[in-house]
C-alpha cells in the first residue's frame, strides 16, 4: 500500500449521516485503507447523533439535521443555510486537528463549492463527487423548471468551475461534467456506486418476513417524492385485484419524508395486509430482509433525473441474485442488463404484468438472478470501482504538484 499519510481529505455530505451514506462510507474507508487521513462532515440522524467520533480511523464531525426542503425557495434557503453554517464551523474544527489538502463535496446541494472557494486561499483543491444532477432533481421533485431550476444550473456550473477533478457515478453523469460542466475529460473519473460483495452474500433470509406469501417483492431505499412509490402501490393493486395474484407480499425497507404518505396510500387501496414497512435496516437485518424476497422492484419513474441515474437498490438486488422489475430507464438498463424486466415508462399496469411474468417463471428468475450477480462480480462491484476512486485522487494531487 502506498503511504499517503501526508495527505488529509475533508469529505462534506449534506443529505445523509455517515456511515449511513453507503457510497460516502465506502469512499472514506477505501481512502483510509490507502493511507489517507480522512475527515467527514455530515448531518446527524437515524441514530448517528454523536457530534464527533472516529470509526475505522475516519474522523466524523456531525451537525444537527437540517429540515428537508419539499417546496419553495424559502424551504430550500432554510435547509441550505443551516448546512452551510455548520460546514464552515466544522471545517475549522477539522482544520485545527490537521490542515486538509482536498475538500470532497458530495452533492446535493451544489453549494459545497462555497466552502472550497474559501479554503482555496490556503491552497486547498476541490474534488466534486457528483451524486445527483440537482437541476433535474428539482424538476423531478416539483414538476417544473422556472427560476429555481435556472439558479441550480448556475450553482452546478460554479461547482464544476471550482473543481479540479470530478467523480461521476456513471457515463451519463460524466457526459454532463464534460458537456455542461466544461471539465476536461481527463479530469472526470467514473466512480460507480457499488456494494462490497463481501457484505452482500446470498442466503435464505428471515422466513418470518415472508408473512406466509408464495411470492415476495422487495423494495429498499429512500421513500421520497421522486422514488415512484405511488406507482408501486398502483402496480400492487393491479397485480392483486385485476390479475388475481393474492398470495403475494411487498416488503418495503427504508425511510424517507414520504413514508407516512405512502402508508396512507396503501391503506386507501385496502392493501395493508399485503405490505410490510420495516423502516431502515442495516447490516445483518438488511440482508435478512433482502435475501428473503423473490423479486426486487425499482419503481423510480422515468424523468430527466432518474433516466440518467444509477440506483443503489438495483445493484443490491443483483448482488443478492434477485431478478428485478423497473421502468425502462437508460442507466437502469446499463446497470441491470438481462437481470431485469423493463416496464413501459411510468405505467403501473405494465409494471404489475412484468412482476406477474416473473412470478410465473421460477426458472427464469433463477437465471436472471445468477446473471445479475455475475455481472456485479465481474464488472460492477466496489473492487472494480475502487481503482477509479484512487486514480481520481492521484490526479488531483498531481495537479497540486504532489504526484
Amino acid at each position: 500500500m502506498t503511504d499517503h499519510a501526508d495527505r488529509h481529505i475533508l469529505i462534506v455530505v449534506e443529505n445523509l449521516p455517515v456511515p449511513l451514506d453507503r457510497r460516502v462510507w465506502l469512499e472514506a474507508t477505501t481512502l483510509k485503507q490507502a493511507g489517507y487521513d480522512v475527515s467527514v462532515i455530515c448531518p446527524m440522524g437515524r441514530g448517528w447523533n454523536t457530534p464527533y467520533e472516529v470509526i475505522d480511523g475516519v474522523h466524523i464531525y456531525r451537525h444537527t439535521e437540517p429540515p428537508e426542503a419539499h417546496s419553495g425557495a424559502l424551504a430550500y434557503a432554510r435547509e441550505y443555510s443551516h448546512a452551510i453554517r455548520h460546514w464552515f464551523r466544522l471545517a475549522r474544527v477539522a482544520w485545527q486537528r490537521r490542515p486538509f489538502d482536498v475538500i470532497q463535496g458530495c452533492n446535493p446541494p451544489d453549494l459545497i463549492f462555497l466552502l472550497a472557494l474559501w479554503y482555496r486561499l490556503w491552497g486547498v483543491h476541490y474534488m466534486f463527487d457528483h451524486h445527483d444532477v440537482c437541476p433535474e432533481l428539482f424538476e423531478a421533485k416539483f414538476g417544473k423548471k422556472g427560476l429555481l431550476y435556472r439558479v441550480m444550473l448556475i450553482w452546478e456550473r460554479m461547482t464544476f468551475a471550482t473543481a479540479s477533478v470530478s467523480m461521476a457515478t456513471n457515463g451519463s453523469f460524466r457526459d454532463i461534467a464534460v458537456r455542461r460542466g466544461k471539465m476536461a475529460p481527463e479530469d472526470v473519473f467514473i466512480v460507480r456506486s457499488a456494494p462490497r460483495i463481501e457484505n452482500f452474500i446470498p442466503g435464505p433470509g428471515d422466513p418470518k418476513m415472508r408473512r406466509g406469501a408464495a411470492s415476495v417483492m422487495g423494495y429498499v431505499g429512500v421513500i421520497g417524492q421522486q422514488e415512484g412509490m405511488d406507482l408501486l402501490v398502483l402496480a400492487a393493486d393491479h397485480l392483486i385485484r385485476k390479475l388475481g395474484n393474492t398470495d403475494v407480499h411487498f416488503l418495503i425497507v427504508g425511510f424517507g419524508p414520504q413514508l407516512e404518505e405512502v402508508q396512507r396510500d396503501v391503506a386507501a387501496h385496502d392493501l395493508d395486509a399485503y405490505f410490510t414497512f420495516t423502516g431502515a435496516l442495516y447490516g445483518d437485518d438488511l440482508l435478512a430482509a433482502l435475501n428473503v424476497i423473490d423479486i426486487g422492484v425499482s419503481p423510480d419513474p422515468k424523468n430527466a433525473m432518474n433516466d440518467i441515474s444509477t440506483m443503489n437498490k438495483v445493484m443490491e438486488y443483483m448482488t443478492l441474485e434477485k431478478p428485478l422489475v423497473q421502468f425502462d430507464l437508460t442507466e437502469g438498463r446499463v446497470s441491470a442488463g438481462n437481470a431485469g424486466l423493463y416496464a413501459r415508462a411510468n405505467d403501473p399496469v405494465d409494471f404489475a404484468e412484468k412482476i406477474a411474468a416473473l412470478m410465473d417463471d421460477p426458472d427464469g428468475r433463477a437465471r436472471m438472478g445468477a446473471m445479475g450477480r455475475e455481472r456485479v462480480l465481474n464488472d460492477l462491484s466496489w473492487s472494480h470501482t475502487e481503482p477509479q476512486l484512487l486514480a481520481a485522487y492521484d490526479r488531483i494531487y498531481r495537479k497540486m504538484g504532489r504526484g
